[in-house]
């Protein structure tokens, strides 16, 4: 698949979206789609996508990073309760129980503050 334009005498190129075949070997071309009512921009970037390039430049950020939750830390602690066998104390309470309560203890090790602020 690949965009061609194609002049006209009075009037702005149209800009097609073609498929190249052969045929009894003869190369033809079917059009695919008539894109001339899109913006410059999105028919560059079309062109871009089916040459194998990227959608977005490399140097264009499109999203940007507003917080991020470290987790490394919460592992570590995790790693500790279960090497202690503080799960398995609490093993009788039921396993979703068991995991709140180990959430809270890891909450108020890494953080600590009041039971309303850590729930």
């Amino acid at each position: 698949m690949y965009i061609e334009s194609i002049p006209n005498r009075n009037s702005p190129p149209a800009i097609l979206l073609r498929e190249s075949f052969r045929e009894n070997g003869k190369v033809k071309k079917r059009t695919l789609a008539n894109l001339s009512c899109l913006p410059a921009n999105v028919i560059e970037g079309l062109r871009i996508l089916l040459a194998g390039g990227k959608a977005l430049p490399a140097d264009q950020n499109m999203f940007s990073i507003l917080r991020t939750w470290p987790h490394g830390h919460v592992a570590a602690v995790l790693g500790v309760m279960r090497s202690l066998g503080f799960d398995r104390l609490l093993d009788k309470a039921g396993e979703r129980m068991r995991d709140l309560i180990m959430a809270l203890v890891v909450c108020r090790l890494l953080d600590p503050a009041s039971k309303m602020a850590t729930a």
